[in-house]
């Protein structure tokens, strides 16, 4: 409704209520004959139809862009397996009780290193963990894996039953990383084609200590050992390092205790009197060393003998594969991006596991392929290596397998220095002057 304000001129309409424009006559007659022809036009239309018009078959389903990309992609699998070994005494410090994934989250690490690469090539590395305290289990529980076509197998066990396990497995196209046993027989007597070593052996350990010992001008020894089997052990690898160096140990004692009398307070007045009184009576010596692989009294000894003398071996100084503190060679951003996955610091089990699966990853990335009859002969050939944060590759040993790789020479809190140690050379590598070199090996598991 409008409205108008006296009489004055009115307003105009709305735009609905305004005429119309005239329509053009030329479309008034194409309009005209569009209505005449319509009839035919849709009759023919029926005419020509098919009777009945059959339903669309259905699509079948495409392959999607991620489908298509993950049947492309190689799957290799590894395997952890842990011998949860049960009565073992806890360490004498809080700060060195292991944590439960002590290894495993280095192999987490190593399984997310080997996907960075991998995503590029189209490779997917997974990471399977079995774990047990009975070896009988232990081993059929791997053995089961490795007939659903796993291949790659980290080990934290005994030397026992690492040995029970290759045998097992020596006529499948398996290959066994020990990640944690030191024993020398596991490289010389027992030695086994199937197995590489990324920890190192006690001769390694022995000989990275001895040689900084003979660098420093250190030669008398002392040596404490413990009682137990492979505290005895240690012993023979100090002795042999000892005597390829030029060192002397001007005596030995053996430090027998009782593991059920450790006390949770006041025990240190006693240990301040027991181990001065243990150490009297020694010709000059220049350093201690203690054989305590178990780490059940060697943390006594530092600061607590009778004459003023370092303390190395297991206990003080040591030699270790992985520290910590380590900040050389890229270790800040390893240790960085370690500590954002487990949420704590990387210890030397963790590191041997990382550089087992990262040598499989290694492999895999340099022949493109997860068959294990071409990734096990080339790890074992002289091209491999691996940049493994130490300053140069590591590589394995052709003789015995082991991982041939600078050691650590540190105490709890900070890197000391680095073996192999200045002016020992070698004709072929520097880091076979640590542990046993070819001439010397007893292996022939690896001469066929």
């Amino acid at each position: 409704m409008s409205f108008s304000a006296g009489p004055g001129r009115r307003p105009a309409r709305s735009v609905s209520c305004r005429p119309r424009g005239t329509v053009p006559r030329g479309f008034s007659l194409l309009a005209a004959v569009f209505v005449l022809l319509m009839p035919s036009v849709a009759a023919r239309a029926q005419d020509t139809a098919p009777a009945e018009t059959p339903p669309a078959p259905a699509a079948a389903p495409a392959d999607t862009d991620e489908g298509a990309a993950d049947k492309d992609v190689l799957k290799i699998r590894i395997l952890m397996a842990r011998e949860i070994r049960e009565g073992r005494l806890p360490p004498l410090s809080l700060l060195d009780i292991p944590p439960p994934d002590d290894g495993i989250a280095g192999a987490k690490l190593a399984i997310s290193d080997n996907n960075t690469t991998g995503r590029f090539l189209k490779q997917e590395f997974i990471l399977d963990v079995v774990e047990n305290a009975d070896p009988a289990q232990l081993i059929a529980e791997v053995t089961k894996h490795i007939d659903a076509g796993v291949a790659y197998v980290v080990v934290d066990a005994s030397a026992e039953t690492l040995l029970k396990l290759s045998d097992t497995l020596k006529d499948k196209d398996a290959v066994l990383f020990n990640a944690s046993a030191p024993d020398e027989t596991l490289r010389e007597e027992q030695c086994r084609l199937n197995v590489k070593h990324t920890a190192p052996s006690r001769t390694m350990l022995a000989d990275a200590l001895a040689q900084y010992m003979a660098w420093k001008q250190w030669r008398n020894w002392v040596l404490v050992i413990g009682p137990a089997p492979e505290d005895k052990l240690y012993a023979d690898a100090i002795r042999r390092a000892a005597k390829r160096f030029g060192l002397k140990i001007v005596e030995e004692r053996v430090f027998d205790y009782d593991p059920g009398s450790r006390r949770a307070d006041g025990g240190f007045e006693q240990v301040q009197q027991q181990i001065p009184s243990f150490m009297q009576g020694l010709p000059e010596h220049d350093v201690v060393v203690v054989a305590d692989e178990g780490e059940l009294f060697g943390e006594y000894f530092p600061y607590r003998t009778w004459v003023s003398r370092p303390v190395i071996g297991t206990a003080g100084l040591f030699a270790t594969p992985w520290h910590p503190a380590i900040e050389l060679w890229g270790g800040t951003q390893f240790q960085n991006r370690f500590k954002r996955l487990a949420g704590r610091v990387m210890r030397p089990l963790d590191y041997n596991a990382w550089t087992a699966v990262r040598s499989v990853g290694e492999a895999a990335t340099r022949k493109s392929s997860a068959d294990p009859k071409v990734l096990i002969p080339y790890m074992r050939s002289p091209e491999f290596e691996l940049a493994a944060f130490k300053g140069q590759k590591v590589t394995y040993r052709a003789w015995n397998g082991q991982l041939r790789q600078p050691i650590l020479v540190a105490t709890a809190k900070i890197l000391v220095t680095v073996s192999p140690q200045p002016g020992f050379l070698h004709q072929l590598t520097e880091l076979d002057t640590l542990g046993v070199d070819r001439p010397e090996s007893k292996c022939t598991a690896f001469k066929n």
